[in-house]
């Protein structure tokens, strides 16, 4: 029985069954698997395909069949249903014979009859389940209320852009940290490896890489000389322009990417504050930060919506990177086009006003405030930030950024950087 298949059925169950994170229970099987490096590439290709069809892959299914199944032989049905109709260059007997055997050991005898009636009549009659040339939800892999929201937002032109763009393997993207090495290092140290990699021409410390290879394995980010980290995350760092000894707060610092970045850009030399809610993820800030050789962040367990009294007018500059929607990010998370709802969305804005709102009270006058998300929507980002103004005076837009991954092949991000007067 092929073990990689395997590992990718029991871990598209975990996402379904246990609510689990695409990414988190993909690391969990893999840690438990004996894999080879191969194996290892073939289960995460076959995992983020599956969850990242998701309902327009059921919709393939349900085309050959004509009852409800358990979510075991689901399970196995969409792992061996994504081979047959996404990756062209796994036979399809393949993809049948591995999937009625996985089945027999996953769900039982009944179930692989099942399994093997319902794919072998999906490789006699493929054109069953053509996808309606006109359903860009179902083509393009989203929910209909998301391909609405983007057309809403954008027009339909550039939703089917963005739809597009969101199905784009994205590459690697490493910052250098230069209180260790030079970008040129890491550059040398990608090349030994024969990793494709090349400058960012955004961020001055980014490289943008292909074939990489398993991350754990590369030496210079186990020891600290680069971070994993998106071109358009590291802009937020250069907005917010620390300087030397100055004080800073990130509110929602977790897990610290652009914490260390501040601080690496203020040459470790000042006091910033790393805010954060939960204390698993304060203990992951400080790790980062130890990995990278910083030591001028100090880890804070707060609710972001207390800063601002707890520090009044204290910080030099505040970073509020704002819990958002992520829809800037769907390249990069398989799962998270299913997980997040209209409702969850409706929310964020309230939450998001109230964080900038403490954050800038934390603000000295004349001091920086920089909201920013990985999200793409308006509601989150624009209309927060023109919300903030009309209710603080006392603060003046000096800069903003929208990157889209269809225009600046990047993640989705905002940022919006506001001076505080007086």
């Amino acid at each position: 029985m092929d073990k990689a298949r395997l590992a990718a059925v029991k871990t598209v169950y975990a996402v379904e069954t246990e609510g689990a994170y695409a990414n988190v229970a993909l690391a969990q099987i893999l840690r438990s698997e004996k894999l080879s490096d191969l194996d290892r590439r073939f289960c995460t290709e076959i995992v983020y395909g599956t969850v990242k069809t998701g309902a327009s892959l059921d919709w393939k299914i349900s085309k050959y069949i004509n009852r409800e199944v358990d979510a075991k032989t689901r399970a196995v049905l969409r792992v061996g249903m994504y081979q047959i109709f996404f990756m062209d260059r796994v036979p399809n007997s393949a993809a049948v014979n591995e999937s009625v055997e996985i089945a027999k050991k996953f769900c039982g005898i009944g179930a692989s009859k099942f399994v093997n009636g319902v794919l072998r009549s999906a490789v006699r009659n493929p054109h069953e389940s053509d996808f309606p040339a006109d359903d860009l939800a179902l083509n393009t892999f989203h929910p209909v209320w998301l391909v609405e929201l983007f057309v809403e937002e954008f027009g339909a032109e550039t939703a089917k852009k963005i739809c597009a763009a969101n199905n784009v393997e994205p590459p690697i993207c490493l910052r250098v940290n230069f209180l260790k090495t030079t970008r040129a290092e890491i550059l040398a140290e990608l090349q030994k490896i024969g990793a494709d990699a090349r400058e960012s021409k955004i961020a001055p410390e980014g490289i943008i890489c292909r074939n990489l290879g398993a991350l754990d394995k590369f030496k210079p980010l186990k020891s600290g000389a680069c971070q994993v980290q998106d071109e358009s995350s590291m802009l937020a760092a250069h907005i917010l322009n620390p300087r030397e000894n100055e004080f800073i707060i990130d509110c929602c610092a977790a897990p610290g990417g652009k914490t260390t970045h501040i601080a690496e850009l203020m040459k470790n030399r000042g006091r910033i504050i790393a805010a954060d809610i939960f204390p698993a993820k304060i203990e992951h800030i400080r790790q980062n930060a130890a990995r990278l050789g910083i030591k001028i962040i100090e880890p804070v367990l707060i609710d972001a919506r207390e800063i601002g009294s707890k520090f009044p007018a204290q910080a030099d500059k505040v970073l509020v990177d704002a819990p958002c929607s992520g829809l800037g990010v769907i390249r990069r998370k398989a799962d998270i086009r299913w997980k997040k709802t209209p409702a969850e969305i409706a929310e964020l804005p309230n939450l998001q006003r109230e964080i900038l709102q403490s954050a800038s009270q934390a603000v000295k006058t004349g001091g920086a405030l920089v909201y920013s998300t990985c999200t793409i929507i308006r509601r989150e980002n624009e209309d927060t930030v023109e919300n903030f103004l009309a209710a603080n005076k006392n603060f003046q837009l000096v800069e903003t950024r929208k990157l889209l991954p269809h225009v600046d092949g990047t993640d989705g991000f905002f940022i919006a950087k506001m001076i505080r007067e007086k």
